[in-house]
């Protein structure tokens, strides 16, 4: 456990609008790329198509993030944050104001694989921007405000999406959230200071930053955490409308979409953790969230709508947590010279995790319905725990380093 010091904490402090700023980017980051979710049970009605088959419109998206964290890894340490973050979030608008033109379901996969290739340039960068803009004892406090603008985004796409597709049409719902994105890119420009930190220029070797990072066990533990977070998220919120939506719940598509309005308690959590994590570690952290991860799956298989909501918010809180402390410990964990690499290889991992929680729950769901998705959720948090209670050594002799 670290304790900071009187001038740690002189450090940490930053313009109160710089946390506004890297909320926002989270924000529009995750403002569609999961906006789908609610609509799974009306696009299979709509395409006539089967779990799995609308669950694509899902894992396309995610696929694409993962392809396009990898080429980040390899070639982004030399892009300039800030221009890339603000240049991110406008082509993702157009992208997914064009998705509103798909006529089947897999060209709106298609698109959805688009929008998903577009949006690592903005949280990717973010991530980096954080953690080499702030100093160690800052990072969990700006990085949780950061998760935070990551979780309202997610439940405004996805709330906005349901309430949106229930009143008008599945098109509008990307009409909406694209014009959306175009502003958020005038706000980022305009709220988001520039960069202060040296930027450390791309490895001559091209692929030397990702070698590194991979001989790095401490890493390695981090990319295997992300990938178990991303899959028990995307498979407890994609599959549990299925769930929710037959027998003996039955609930339409505009009722779906409250339920993610447990997000919010997740973005309260999240706010509130970061400075317990700057005092307490980020090994006990992430060990509590994941604890709270299976807690809240278990409680989603009591028939109550009440317990369910009660567990999705304590499953979905205990995912932004440990997302907080993910990201956090990458600043710990790699070197400077290859931290946008260190980042673009957690994420691309923790999207691979995202798109085999979009598909692999999906075969379990016809044999075995949610609880089954259930079972197999709490296996990969039991992996993830196992990693992270290993895989992250307590410090020893490292000079003011982020809390373990």
């Amino acid at each position: 456990m670290t304790m900071p010091s009187a001038t740690s904490r002189e450090q940490v402090s930053r313009p109160f609008s710089q946390f506004v700023a890297v909320f926002l980017c989270g924000t529009f980051a995750f403002l569609d790329l999961y906006s789908t979710q609610p609509l799974l049970p009306l696009l299979s009605r709509v395409f006539n198509a089967t779990e799995t088959h609308v669950a694509l419109t899902i894992s396309a998206s995610t696929v694409g993030v993962a392809i396009t964290s990898f080429l980040l890894a390899t070639f982004g340490q030399g892009l300039q944050r800030k221009r890339m973050i603000v240049v991110s979030i406008a082509t993702l608008a157009v992208c997914t104001l064009l998705t509103a033109t798909a006529t089947t379901l897999d060209v709106l996969a298609v698109w959805r694989f688009v929008q998903g290739l577009m949006t690592p340039g903005v949280f990717i960068l973010t991530i980096t921007y954080v953690t080499e803009e702030w100093p160690p004892l800052g990072v969990p406090r700006a990085m949780s405000a950061y998760v935070a603008g990551t979780v309202f985004g997610g439940f405004m796409g996805r709330f906005l999406g349901g309430i949106i597709a229930a009143h008008t049409s599945w098109r509008m719902v990307f009409l909406i959230l694209g014009s959306m994105l175009a502003c958020g890119a005038v706000i980022t420009q305009v709220l988001l200071a520039k960069p202060t930190a040296p930027r450390h220029a791309a490895h001559q070797e091209i692929f030397g930053p990702i070698l590194t990072s991979l001989r790095n066990p401490r890493l390695l533990a981090t990319f295997g955490i992300g990938f178990c977070m991303l899959f028990t998220l995307v498979s407890v919120f994609s599959y549990i409308t299925f769930y929710l939506a037959a027998p003996p719940f039955g609930l339409a598509t505009q009722q779906l979409s409250y339920l993610f309005a447990v997000y919010l308690v997740g973005l309260v959590a999240t706010l509130i953790v970061g400075g317990f994590l700057a005092r307490y570690g980020l090994r006990h952290g992430i060990l509590v969230a994941i604890a709270l991860c299976v807690t809240g799956v278990a409680i989603t298989l009591v028939h109550s709508l009440v317990v369910v909501a009660v567990g999705l918010a304590v499953c979905s809180s205990g995912v932004f947590i440990a997302q907080t402390c993910a990201n956090s410990f990458l600043r710990d964990a790699s070197p400077a010279e290859s931290r946008v690499s260190a980042v673009g290889l957690y994420i691309c991992s923790y999207y691979i995790g995202g798109t085999f929680g979009g598909i692999l729950p999906g075969v379990v769901y016809r044999q075995a319905h949610w609880p089954g998705c259930a079972v197999l959720t709490c296996g990969f948090l039991c992996v993830a725990g196992t990693l992270a209670f290993f895989g992250w050594p307590p410090h020893r002799h490292e000079v003011d380093p982020v809390p373990l």
